[in-house]
């Protein structure tokens, strides 16, 4: 059973919504952040990414930061300017590109099914991170990025959402990276029967955003310490946009590294032959258990090692199976979250983007991934695994801004 409530969502203008909504947080570094907020005082970046209109030397998680955060969140809800609905409501929020479509339902969804691990994870979290969202959300007072959830489809919720978005959008715009995102508001008559359909989804997944739900669930702790007076039931529920898992669309997260430890070119290619198929290939791989390799102007493909099927399926993953073949015993990568030497690229950039990287001296190798498929990541998070970091890229990007959950 999925709990879902409707909420009275502050949000912005028609008029105002393209120039307040932002990408997410995390999927830009301060650099690109202010570079896309320059020159626009509603974009959301200033309150999402506040450091951007500090000092370049400003520690990103300085208290100053939040306190700017808090003061620009005061003042767009007023130039923008927000509204708050007058009734609860949800939405159906489409995300469309020219050759990809998905319409999820974004709503109020319970911390206490997240804390007992009915709303199912894939990846851990980083201590820095986690409290940094939780300070955002706490010195605003409310949840202003969507965490992307998922779930197993159904014909009922399916048909609910395509009655729906018949009707005449609330939003609807082309984001600078040409994705177009359109949101309804359900009618009032409605709101019961989604709520009810999704009483029958057995199961959601966090998709995109463990940091964000993460940081909701410390949040309402630290409202409870603080014994700050919380809207009712408000503080007990993350906002997010569900989307069928038949839509959901995720790209490879792909690596790069910055040299290959001492070694030339022609010693890693004969390390790596030693040990595993190599012939020159294509820059995207053709299946699951291939990586493409980019290196010294040549891309090569690398059929990775073989696994039993008593090995766990996030260890399967190609991911996994790379650090284990190559970026381990080869390039003497260790922790990947620590690694200052591995860097990664997102698949939306395409296989150009790894190849100017290694062509302008950035790196030395590139390596270009084949994607973790849907039913991969709902199958490890039934079985209680984790994915290893940084295994999935989700596009097309829900916007930062538009809908936006008080929570005191």
């Amino acid at each position: 059973m999925a709990a879902i409530r409707s909420f009275r969502a502050l949000r912005a203008v028609p008029d105002t919504a393209s120039r307040v909504a932002s990408p997410p947080y995390d999927v830009m570094n301060v650099d690109e952040a202010r570079e896309l907020a320059r020159g626009e005082p509603l974009s959301f970046l200033r309150v999402s990414r506040a450091e951007i209109e500090l000092p370049s030397e400003t520690d990103p998680y300085a208290d100053a930061v939040y306190v700017r955060a808090a003061e620009n969140f005061r003042k767009i809800r007023v130039a923008a300017p927000f509204v708050t609905e007058a009734e609860p409501s949800l939405y159906c929020y489409r995300l469309q590109t020219t050759s990809h479509e998905q319409t999820g339902l974004t709503a109020c969804y319970s911390l206490d099914e997240y804390d007992r691990g009915l709303i199912k994870r894939h990846e851990h979290t980083r201590l820095d991170k986690r409290t940094d969202r939780t300070r955002h959300l706490t010195e605003l007072g409310a949840q202003t990025g969507l965490v992307l959830l998922t779930y197993r489809a159904t014909a009922e919720i399916d048909a609910l959402t395509e009655l729906v978005c018949a009707g005449v959008p609330l939003f609807d715009f082309k984001a600078p990276d040409n994705v177009r995102h359109t949101v309804w508001r359900v009618p009032p008559a409605d709101v019961d029967l989604l709520v009810k359909a999704f009483e029958a989804v057995s199961a959601l997944y966090v998709a995109d955003g463990h940091h964000r739900m993460a940081s909701a669930s410390l949040a309402r702790e630290e409202f409870v310490r603080q014994r700050r007076p919380t809207v009712p039931l408000e503080a007990d529920t993350v906002i997010a946009t569900a989307f069928p898992h038949t839509q959901v669309r995720i790209l490879p997260y792909n690596r790069v590294v910055q040299d290959l430890q001492k070694q030339s070119a022609r010693e890693f290619l004969d390390q790596i032959k030693a040990k595993l198929p190599l012939r020159p290939g294509q820059p995207m791989p053709a299946k699951a258990g291939e990586v493409a390799m980019y290196l010294d102007g040549t891309w090569y493909n690398v059929r990775l090692t073989e696994f039993t099927h008593s090995v766990d399926r996030a260890d399967a993953l190609d991911v996994a199976r790379l650090h284990r073949d190559i970026l381990a015993p080869l390039l003497g990568i260790g922790d990947i979250r620590r690694d200052s030497r591995i860097d990664f690229v997102g698949g939306s950039l395409g296989v150009a983007a790894l190849q100017e990287r290694v062509d302008r001296g950035e790196a030395a190798v590139a390596f270009s991934m084949f994607p973790v498929t849907v039913d991969d990541l709902m199958t490890i998070a039934d079985e209680g695994s984790i994915m290893p970091p940084k295994s999935t890229w989700f596009e097309p990007k829900l916007r930062d801004g538009l809908l936006i959950h008080l929570v005191v």
